[in-house]
């Protein structure tokens, strides 16, 4: 299965931590971290959003791809993009019909994604009430623990750089979305068995967790 449709929004998982939404009711198309599209013609984007500036979450190349001119863009300030709009931590947006909310995304004891460069994770609300929530790459951090209501959650579980399918899983029994889908794994990181071991433990507690095949 290379997709799936939640609440009326189509979710495709491009790899990595790479996600195409679809907002079904408005063909509004929204890109989380577009990295890697094999597709030599996708879907342009109506919003593109960029996590942190890591060659495998802001591809310049990637981003162009999808690109087009009315395209609004999303990232923060260590990003090297024109014309985008400057994210960090803490800060709401309310455009069309779309809400974007952004919180932190940092490692707690490793190096690679240091809180104090602002980097962040996606809280999006779309076609009304439909919460998606894309954590970046970050470990299991404090900053999360008042997520509710969501009813899509990407996390990642390959460890190493953020963190692992335990550690995932933790995350989703304490916030309890509707469904989870595991990313970060299977490109650079990671491999499925980091997935299929979330979504065992997901299960096990009685939580929905999807494995979605690349697009």
């Amino acid at each position: 299965m290379n997709e799936v449709v939640i609440k009326n929004i189509k979710i495709e998982w491009l790899g990595h931590s790479g996600f195409r939404l679809t907002v079904l009711s408005r063909n509004e198309i929204i890109y989380i971290d577009p990295f890697d599209i094999q597709d030599p013609s996708p879907p342009k984007a109506d919003f593109i959003l960029i996590t942190h500036s890591h060659y495998d979450h802001f591809s310049e190349k990637d981003v162009k791809k999808v690109s087009m001119p009315k395209t609004r863009i999303f990232a923060p300030l260590d990003v090297p993009m024109n014309m985008k709009m400057t994210v960090e931590p803490g800060l709401f947006y309310s455009l069309d019909h779309i809400k974007i909310e952004t919180f932190p995304a940092y490692n707690l004891n490793k190096p690679f994604h240091p809180k104090e460069n602002k980097w962040v994770s996606f809280l999006l609300t779309l076609d009304g009430s439909t919460k998606v929530f894309h954590t970046g790459d970050s470990d299991l951090i404090v900053d999360f623990k008042d997520l509710y209501g969501i009813d899509v959650l990407f996390v990642p579980v390959s460890g190493k750089f953020v963190m692992t399918s335990d550690e995932a899983f933790q995350l989703a029994k304490a916030v309890r979305p509707e469904y989870s889908i595991p990313m970060h794994y299977g490109k650079i990181v990671g491999d499925i068995s980091d997935a299929e071991n979330f979504k065992r433990l997901c299960e096990k507690e009685g939580l929905k967790a999807i494995l979605l095949e690349k697009a």
